[in-house]
């Protein structure tokens, strides 16, 4: 039986026995939960977290060194936050348009706890993220798991052993055999993922309460519809016409990513995989999805800026404030912004939800309601986030081809060997 099977079951094992537990045994649910289910998936989760530094490290080195020509890293970087700015407004304005047609605040009988208050967190300013990019120690960064510093970092190692060709080989074999030694404990973690996806989702839906779910049912549709447009039309249409793949194809081999990250609901967890499944499955090439994906963990948050849309939209029909065009607008570029100057802050969902809510002078009261049912949607949104990573991953691939086939010294027909 294949892993994507496994891990399907796992997830369906998952979801039966958290419906059973919420519905029949409740009283039963945190023993379990203590005792089997949490261990299980804090064991697959930290296993994988193990691993998410060092292979960032390795494989951004491997990445930008393997990108040899200046001109094409700096090619390759620009597209990719390029593609993530016009992706994220892209998934801004179907958040707002399913929002403003579902309408889910005006659900009769719909309330919320105003005594339940979320302190409200302050994102940092663009030009000090930019500036704090640059560790002044790279240990440090990598001790504290910052991705922007980390990342940064690894390109300056990468680019200098491009520069240094012929004189260090050593030292980039080295790197390589430990991207080997890597991937091979990639591998071993992934026997894991169905158990791990079992329990992580057993405790997801166990633990969040069906009256949760029913009184938000119509939010919790409107992001899941907003999540799937962006994931069908946006994502499809890169891979179909910019990637030149099949979607369908696209999805079936890339869906071990795709489990890994609904159920770890951590696109920053699930790099290891999602770069293993793209490489392996997808044929993309390990100097770009080295690259391109470990930046998009980081800064490409398409998901959460969807729940960003139709969130504001929810708490401004609760409220009964109609938001203007200008509104509508303040929202897409703040959330967009804040999609790259939150990165690497913890509770960065929050964030920019307090950032976009505050934009258009929204109460932060109403958050807590969202809340209630974030968790599973949270779920949703990093699978969707992770596969934009790899949708983005294979169009600069592509792209890149027609740099790849004719070398600029000789005009010779060339292949890419990286």
């Amino acid at each position: 039986m294949s892993l994507t099977k496994k891990i399907v079951i796992g997830m369906c094992l998952g979801i039966v026995v958290g419906i059973i537990f919420n519905l029949f045994i409740p009283q039963w649910f945190d023993v379990a939960e203590t005792y089997v289910l949490n261990p299980l998936g804090k064991i697959f989760i930290g296993l994988i977290k193990l691993l998410v530094v060092p292979i960032v490290v390795i494989s951004i080195i491997l990445g930008t060194a393997g990108i040899s020509d200046p001109k094409k890293l700096g090619r390759i970087g620009i597209k990719t936050v390029i593609f993530f700015l016009i992706t994220t407004s892209i998934a801004l304005m179907i958040a707002l348009s399913v929002g403003n047609i579902i309408e889910p605040g005006y659900v009769e009988g719909l309330n919320f706890d105003s005594d339940t208050t979320v302190e409200r967190k302050e994102a940092p300013p663009v030009m000090e993220t930019l500036l704090n990019i640059i560790p002044t120690n790279a240990f440090q960064a990598m001790v504290e798991g910052n991705m922007l510093q980390i990342i940064f970092f690894s390109i300056l190692f990468g680019f200098a052993l491009t520069q240094l060709q012929g004189k260090v080989d050593g030292v980039k074999m080295f790197i390589e055999e430990i991207n080997k030694i890597l991937m091979f404990l990639v591998d071993v973690v992934m026997k894991l993922a169905p158990i791990g996806a079992f329990a992580l989702i057993a405790i997801a839906i166990g633990g969040q309460g069906m009256d949760a779910i029913k009184a938000m049912i119509f939010y919790f549709g409107a992001v899941l519809l907003a999540l799937f447009i962006h994931l069908g039309l946006t994502y499809g249409s890169v891979i179909y016409f910019l990637g030149k793949m099949n979607p369908f194809t696209f999805i079936k081999n890339f869906f071990p990513a795709i489990a890994v990250a609904f159920s770890t609901s951590s696109s920053s967890a699930t790099l290891p995989v999602s770069m293993d499944t793209a490489q392996k499955n997808l044929k993309i090439p390990k100097s770009i999805s080295g690259f391109v994906q470990p930046l998009g963990a980081t800064i490409n948050m398409d998901g959460t800026a969807i729940m960003q849309g139709v969130a504001t939209v929810f708490i401004a029909q609760l409220y009964g404030v109609d938001l203007s065009m200008a509104d509508l607008a303040t929202i897409v570029l703040t959330a967009t912004l804040a999609s790259i100057g939150t990165a690497g802050v913890p509770g960065v969902g929050i964030i920019m939800l307090t950032m976009v809510l505050t934009s258009v002078g929204l109460s932060l009261d109403a958050i807590a309601l969202v809340l209630g049912v974030d968790r599973l949607l949270d779920m949703t949104r990093t699978a969707v986030n992770i596969t934009g990573d790899a949708a983005c991953a294979q169009y600069i691939a592509k792209s890149e081809e027609k740099y790849d086939r004719t070398s600029p010294s000789t005009g010779k027909t060339t292949t890419n060997t990286i």
